[in-house]
């Protein structure tokens, strides 16, 4: 049932994560939503997606997910159904994305009226989704931590991902030239996006990129993590900077959730230290969220941003497979597989 008041009752089927299971451990149930409460809003979701956080939560390797069970879902794009008590109204039957952390993977969703973040007209909702929180992600990490200038080079690792495609995107727009790995298959994929392609699987990749670099770049986006980690440092230039944002070669391993993202920060913090003008970073979507103003403003101006140029076709939308809701397993299991380009969407289904 869909929602259209504020005092109207939405049931809302949701996915739930019950543990450290394989995907076909996901359980699917429904429930009443409450009331949107103060300064909430009921969101029906048209698009969400699945990231690689999800693929860490399941595992409950995800620095700092929830206790199970939850609902995963880490960004949506939705329609208002109905608002609370200090929200305006008006934005009932608009379309909105926002970004969760969990929660999403829900045909409607109770949320802050403060995330919202207007898609523009025309825009369908699975493009959106495939900018959202990995929009954000990369154009964070381009602009506001990189900086890269125009007539730079950077290095993405994982071009042909829903981060790494973003972030090929923006850099070309920006006049930054690319380096992308991706395995073979993925290779023309890459180029259409406007990056050299080099294969991860290669065990000289390094080397054919300081080939491709002799100089060094101005900037590496590693979402691997692990040993690779210090190759990675060791393609920049006096003056570029590494940006980690993820520990995927550690996915796998059993042990505390925390120890690897620890073991980046260390690392990280003692390279900074080093007198070679060089620069690393970790990057945290939610870094700065104890001032919430200033967080929610930061966010909707970077992804207002991104979703202008989705708008203007200036991104292409990744799309990898669109699945319903109800086949989150699926979509979770091929976005796993590593088979695919771009970002798996989930839609409601019939």
């Amino acid at each position: 049932m869909t929602g259209t008041t504020s005092t109207s009752t939405t049931v809302a089927t949701e996915v739930v994560l019950p543990g450290v299971v394989e995907p076909n451990g996901l359980q699917v149930r429904t429930r009443p939503l409450p009331a949107p409460a103060t300064g909430q809003v009921v969101l029906r979701m048209d698009a969400t997606g699945v990231s690689f956080a999800e693929q860490q939560m399941r595992r409950g390797k995800y620095y700092d997910q929830p206790p199970f069970p939850f609902v995963p879902g880490y960004d949506v794009v939705g329609t208002v159904t109905a608002t609370g008590p200090g929200v305006d109204p008006a934005l009932t039957g608009r379309r909105f994305a926002a970004v969760t952390k969990t929660g999403s993977w829900a045909s409607h969703l109770l949320i802050e009226a403060a995330d919202l973040v207007p898609v523009p007209d025309g825009v369908a909702a699975d493009a959106a989704e495939t900018v959202v929180v990995n929009g954000i992600t990369a154009w964070q990490m381009l602009h506001r931590l990189a900086a890269v200038r125009p007539g730079g080079t950077v290095v993405v690792l994982g071009a042909n991902g829903g981060v790494g495609s973003t972030l090929v995107q923006l850099a070309r727009h920006a006049g930054i030239t690319v380096i992308g790995t991706a395995s073979a298959r993925h290779h023309d994929a890459v180029r259409v996006l406007g990056a050299t392609p080099v294969d991860y699987r290669d065990p000289d990749m390094y080397a054919r990129i300081r080939r491709l670099a002799p100089q060094g770049v101005d900037a590496v986006f590693d979402h691997v993590g692990g040993p690779g980690l210090v190759q990675s440092w060791q393609l920049l230039r006096r003056g570029g900077t590494l940006v980690s944002y993820g520990t995927a070669a550690t996915k796998d391993e059993t042990g505390n959730s925390r120890l690897p993202v620890l073991k980046v920060f260390a690392r990280l913090l003692l390279w900074n230290y080093l007198p070679n003008g060089r620069s690393a970073h970790f990057f945290n979507i939610w870094a700065g969220r104890r001032r919430p103003a200033t967080f929610r403003r930061r966010l909707s101006e970077d992804l207002t941003q991104v979703l202008r140029l989705l708008a203007d076709g200036v991104l292409t939308p990744q799309i990898a497979a669109r699945i319903p809701l109800a086949d989150a397993a699926a979509a979770l299991e091929l976005a796993e597989s590593r088979t695919v380009t771009g970002k798996v969407v989930i839609v409601p289904g019939e």
